[in-house]
């Protein structure tokens, strides 16, 4: 099958808006004292919550994702893949680039507190190199349930989204009109679900002939509900979680997010046919590959500059100090995405040696050679798999929690080793690993090698 050029620039074009977005919104002072603090723009600077609009690429990933997890599945579906078997793959792919940068954080953590590095600066570090977990536990969970989800989509099409929007909306309802509790952690899968089906569609030539009304339909419609929700409604501008906003369009997914996400892919679907034709183009779709083949190192590892630059330029009072938010300020925006570029390539230069072992590591775990040869062969170790099963579901279940819990909390919360927090993502990483669901899920068939590609875009 072609590959579909335009689903990799959504992915590239959304990572680079993501860390894009996180450092623009960064921003460091330093204290008379020396101590190094980093206000929140968007609450200290309320214009700038408008910015969002532009920033909150999110609904991307999971659009693009739903596309291609769609034809994965319905492809793995027809050489008789097994559920656990293909969900496995997937989560491996997320987990051991999110374990290894995740390992790595937790030693430094565990040295510094050792040290006796001061516990509200090794707090705040640990928050920034945790602000970008959030999606990594609604994608694991949104992909576990992919095979139920493209179940749906033969029989009813856009009716499917369609059908899950209105849960998502019953259940904002019960959440803030009502005040069910914890009812609104649903909206994590609903909201991002709704998108993630809609990729389905665009698999299915949504954005063709005459669903190009269906399109102008979604994009009218879905970004002039999200201004009747601001406008008239009780939620915010702010697409970003924003301190001290009640109700929060991301904590949980609100209907006003929601309606941007629709207005989104239709305005992506809109421009697709244009797009695609651009993308002909070898020296834009080089960009793009190269940009898809380090997605996830880009994910992870981007606020990793951050704190280079505070520890060079911060701590030893060699960079400018203009008024927070001053128009000054904004003029050092230019250099400083500038310098943070330059530090994130040399870091992802450095990174390639070990995203190199990494995919060589999922490869061997992927490899129907793990299983016994009597496996192969439809012996008596032939449903080793799903007697393993287990381990994969509970894994799945660890790890989120863990993901979750440094996505809110941050890596050192309270300036303290998250101990329950590192078993967790540990203890559910090495179940994912060693469920026998790395593969296929085919066997007897040989896992196909992996290129070089980024598991944001592989996992998908």
């Amino acid at each position: 099958m072609e590959r579909d050029r335009y689903v990799d620039f959504l992915r590239a074009w959304a990572i680079v808006l993501v860390v894009l977005g996180h450092w623009v919104i960064t921003g460091l002072v330093r204290q008379p004292d020396g101590a190094i603090t980093a206000p929140e723009l968007l609450a200290t600077v309320p214009w700038t919550q408008w910015l969002t609009l532009g920033f909150q690429i999110m609904p991307l990933f999971f659009f693009a994702g739903g596309c291609a997890a769609g034809g994965s599945w319905a492809r793995a579906r027809e050489r008789g893949a097994t559920v656990a078997g293909w969900v496995g793959r997937r989560a491996v792919r997320l987990l051991l680039p999110t374990g290894v940068y995740s390992g790595l954080v937790l030693v430094a953590v565990a040295v510094c507190a050792a040290l006796g590095v001061d516990p509200v600066t090794l707090a705040l570090v640990g928050w920034a190199l945790a602000m970008q977990f959030w999606f990594l536990p609604v994608y694991l969970l949104v992909s576990a349930l992919t095979p139920a989800l493209y179940a749906l989509h033969p029989r009813w099409g856009a009716l499917a989204p369609a059908g899950t929007a209105g849960l998502a909306l019953l259940v904002g309802v019960l959440d803030l009109a009502v005040g069910v509790p914890y009812v609104g952690a649903l909206d994590y899968v609903l909201v991002w679900g709704v998108v993630y089906q809609l990729g389905f569609c665009l698999r299915d030539g949504l954005e063709g002939g005459g669903s190009r009304r269906a399109a102008v339909a979604m994009a009218v419609g879905g970004w002039s509900a999200f201004a009747a929700l601001v406008a008239f409604g009780p939620f915010p501008v702010s697409l970003i979680l924003v301190t001290g906003q009640d109700p929060s369009n991301t904590n949980p997914p609100s209907a006003a997010m929601l309606a941007w996400a629709v207005g989104q892919v239709g305005a992506c679907l809109l421009v697709a046919p244009v797009m695609r034709r651009l993308l002909e183009r070898e020296r834009l779709w080089r960009a793009v590959r190269a940009t898809g083949g380090v997605s996830m190192t880009l994910y992870l590892w981007h606020m990793v500059p951050v704190l280079v630059i505070a520890a060079a330029f911060y701590l030893t009072g060699l960079a400018p100090q203009p008024a927070f938010g001053s128009a000054a300020w904004w003029g050092w925006r230019g250099p400083w995405l500038l310098v943070l570029g330059v530090v994130l390539v040399a870091v992802v230069r450095l990174l390639v040696p070990l995203e190199r072992r990494l995919a060589s590591l999922e490869l061997r775990l992927a490899s129907p050679e793990r299983l016994p040869a009597s496996a192969e062969a439809g012996g008596p170790h032939a449903d080793a798999g799903p007697r393993r099963a287990w381990r994969l579901w509970a894994g799945l279940g660890l790890s989120v929690w863990a993901l979750t819990y440094f996505a809110g909390h941050g890596f050192a919360y309270g300036g303290r080793f998250p101990v329950w927090g590192a078993a967790g993502l540990a203890v559910g990483t090495a179940l994912v690993l060693t469920a026998g669901g790395g593969g296929t899920g085919v066997r007897g068939r040989t896992a196909p090698g992996r290129t070089q590609e980024g598991a944001l875009e592989e996992a998908a």
